[in-house]
């Protein structure tokens, strides 16, 4: 699975056809650049947190326990309620964005709301939305990988692509870009770091 397929395509379309329903996002175009923006914002932090070899660890020990990709499998039951995880960390949006983005996460909500026009609180729940898929995601990925498990390798390049891919989406060269690459050396990781996007993955990735 490639990051593309969150990006563009039928999941995508999906994505943002049953956030609209649900949240009452009526303009499409809006809508897309605040799906594109939450998933910058996720994949730029994790891609922060596992730039040390305690973090990478921690990332990979997650993604297997809690994180395994499933609910790609069924993405439009997962969306809809109508399909369910076994295990209930892999879907427990808030702890995932507490632990991922922390006291950072209004700042980044108010930033993502002003870049795409959208309600603050609508950008909440889209973000409780997408933290499990952008999570389920990088487990597929990692999956594709196995023989890189011990110390990331292979996997560690395909979030550290997947995070560049992201970056350079139009709609993520606006208000958001600005917000995140506050000293304008045009990487994001390291203002992420400064303002403290810290998580813990092992058990309080889960949510715990």
């Amino acid at each position: 699975m490639d990051i593309t397929d969150l990006l563009q395509g039928p999941m995508k379309d999906m994505i943002i056809g049953q956030v609209s329903k649900q949240l009452g996002m009526e303009d499409r175009e809006q809508t897309n650049t605040a799906v594109d923006n939450v998933l910058a914002t996720l994949l730029n932090a994790v891609s922060n947190n596992a730039s040390t070899p305690d973090g990478q660890n921690d990332l990979l020990s997650a993604l297997d326990r809690d994180h395994d990709g499933s609910i790609l499998n069924d993405l439009s039951g997962f969306l809809t309620g109508a399909v369910q995880p076994s295990n209930p960390k892999t879907t427990n949006s808030a702890g995932i964005l507490n632990h991922i983005l922390g006291p950072q996460q209004g700042a980044v909500v108010e930033s993502i709301s002003k870049a795409s026009g959208i309600d603050a609180s609508k950008i909440g729940q889209l973000m409780l939305t997408l933290a499990p898929i952008v999570l389920a995601y990088l487990g597929k990925a990692k999956a594709s990988q196995p023989e890189a498990t011990q110390e990331g390798g292979g996997f560690l390049d395909i979030l550290k692509g997947a995070t560049r891919t992201v970056n350079q989406q139009p709609t993520n060269q606006s208000i958001f870009s600005k917000f995140l690459d506050r000293d304008g050396d045009g990487n994001m990781v390291d203002d992420l770091a400064e303002m403290g996007f810290k998580s813990i993955f092992g058990k309080m990735l889960g949510g715990k």
